[in-house]
């Protein structure tokens, strides 16, 4: 059977005739599909055009989660339908490529040059990001990057662990994807900066715990349970070819503190110097909420699942940051502007809008400090054009067809009331109030593009810490390259990682009470 893709002039051959799910044809294939639920006919947002062929009936589910003129127009779940023989599709992403954070606040540091290349590497639960650097001057050759290929298996850490449970090889299927990637960047940054495959002589790997296990084939399910046992924490020194990386190098992956305080924020502490600061909180924003805190003497971290909401998944109208998407909003009056990415028209909002919209739906009181939307037949005659509702439910709206709805907002809520309930927690240990905190530093690719405003606006850190808000960048894939330009480095980072106390908050006294208050949305300055 084939599969032919009209917008991206594209033919897939399958192997045989049984029948296919044209979502995981098309995963397969590497076609951009959003599979925000991982194929569980929830979310919604799979969608791809059926121009001809022999396919499934619409399914119930389908009828729901569609619109009626999507549905006429061909539009369909690409999870839900089945091929029964050749089909031609059009995708309704651009499959754009993502804008991916390959640099980041580089300190001064001691580097020991020798002969050959090398390759520092960030690997996040999204995106994929490395650097090709000449040993010999430190000088970083060539860039490459792209979505973690796992994303076909789950969008989020918990979805690809849950993924190993219910199949049979999944732990080398998961491997096999990421090796399968990174080969594919490497070549091309070979072949960019036209140097000799053999001359690469070390590759260092900065990345979550869950990720570094996938990477090296092992299996993930324990971090997936209770009590969240990582198989191992420790710094791992091996030979690319070992996992089937297609280099005869060392390849060398960063320590580990938890579960799911990994390689990534031990690089970021270290990067950012975090040992020799005072009162300073280190945040890393995304499907979890990581974060460090230096007091006077000591280091604390937790981690809080904050969920993909953030990020832009789990939301009715979300999608990732890729063209089209709203990343920036504000509500002047009866006005709602929006800013997209590339100026393009709107068709979607992406993590930073999620954020931007709703500080504004706070800040001009659509919602109450319990996140409630507002009857629009109670407030202002201008928030009547701005909140209407469907189905007994409330929505605010961006346009006519993009919209906010409770449950949006609900899941936001979730997400900044777990990261502002770690925040308070860590303080907590050691009797700080949040007065008593000198700076809060944010990194990663999700927290680069979030205004100050936006981040104390919905709530996720109180106002007092706007003006102390500093960003550093991809501190996960700089600690990777101070660790392959010197040994040395990666005997302090390891220290640095027994040093972190970890707090599981879950098991801390009347943490439910308040994450419940940390839920609350900000009252005015």
């Amino acid at each position: 059977m084939k599969i032919t893709i009209n917008n991206l002039n594209k033919t897939i051959e399958l192997e045989d005739d049984k029948n296919y799910n044209l979502m995981n044809a098309l995963l397969e294939n590497d076609i951009y599909i959003d599979n925000s639920c991982n194929g569980k006919l929830t979310c919604g947002k799979c969608k791809i055009k059926i121009v001809e062929g022999n396919v499934n009936e619409i399914t119930d589910t389908e009828k729901r989660l569609l619109k009626k003129e999507e549905i006429e127009n061909g539009i369909r779940l690409s999870c839900a339908v089945t091929m029964c023989g050749d089909v031609i599709v059009e995708t309704l992403s651009e499959n754009s490529s993502i804008d991916v954070l390959d640099s980041g606040e580089m300190p001064e540091f001691e580097k020991n040059f020798r002969d050959g290349y090398g390759i520092c590497v960030d690997i996040g639960t999204t995106t994929v990001c490395m650097n090709l650097v000449d040993l010999k001057t430190g000088e970083i050759i060539a860039k490459n990057s792209a979505l973690n290929a796992q994303t076909k298996y789950g969008l989020d850490v918990l979805t690809r662990i849950t993924f190993e449970f219910e199949n049979e090889n999944a732990a080398k299927i998961l491997q096999h994807s990421i090796v399968n990637s990174m080969n594919k960047l490497i070549d091309r940054m070979i072949v960019e900066s036209k140097i000799d495959r053999k001359d690469i002589k070390e590759v260092d790997i900065a990345a979550n715990t869950t990720m570094v296990h996938m990477l090296l084939g092992v299996d993930a399910r324990s971090l997936g349970k209770f009590p969240y046992k990582p198989v191992f924490t420790e710094a791992k020194s091996l030979m690319c070819k070992d996992i089937g990386l297609n280099l005869d190098a060392k390849l060398y992956t960063l320590p580990n503190v938890s579960a799911y305080i990994g390689a990534d924020i031990v690089a970021g502490a270290y990067v950012t110097d975090m040992r020799n600061r005072e009162n300073t909180l280190f945040i890393d924003i995304g499907t979890n909420g990581e974060i460090v805190l230096k007091t006077n003497d000591k280091l604390y971290c937790c981690s809080c699942a904050a969920g993909p909401a953030l990020e832009g998944m789990n939301i009715k109208c979300g999608m990732r940051a890729e063209q089209g998407a709203i990343e920036d909003v504000v509500i002047d009056g009866s006005n709602v502007i929006l800013q997209t990415i590339g100026d393009k028209p709107a068709k979607g909002i992406c993590g930073s809008g999620i954020l931007a919209v709703i500080s504004e739906i706070v800040r001009n009181k659509i919602v109450n400090k319990r996140g409630r939307i507002i009857d629009p037949n109670s407030v202002d005659d201008f928030r009547k054009d701005l909140v209407r509702i469907v189905d007994d439910k409330r929505e605010f709206m961006l346009t006519d067809e993009l919209v906010i709805t409770q449950s949006d907002i609900r899941q936001v809520q979730l997400a900044k009331g777990a990261i502002l309930s770690g925040f308070i927690k860590l303080l907590d240990e050691e009797g700080l109030d949040i007065s008593d905190l000198n700076e809060c530093i944010v990194a990663g690719q999700f927290g680069s593009h979030l205004k100050p405003s936006s981040i104390v606006g919905v709530g996720i850190l109180p106002y007092e810490i706007e003006s102390k808000i500093s960003y550093v960048g991809n501190s996960s894939l700089i600690g990777a390259y101070m660790c392959l330009m010197n040994d040395k480095i990666k005997e302090e980072m390891s220290a640095l990682a027994e040093d972190m106390n970890y707090i599981e908050l879950s098991m801390t006294k009347d943490y439910d009470k308040i994450f419940a208050k940390a839920m609350e949305f900000p009252k005015e300055r």
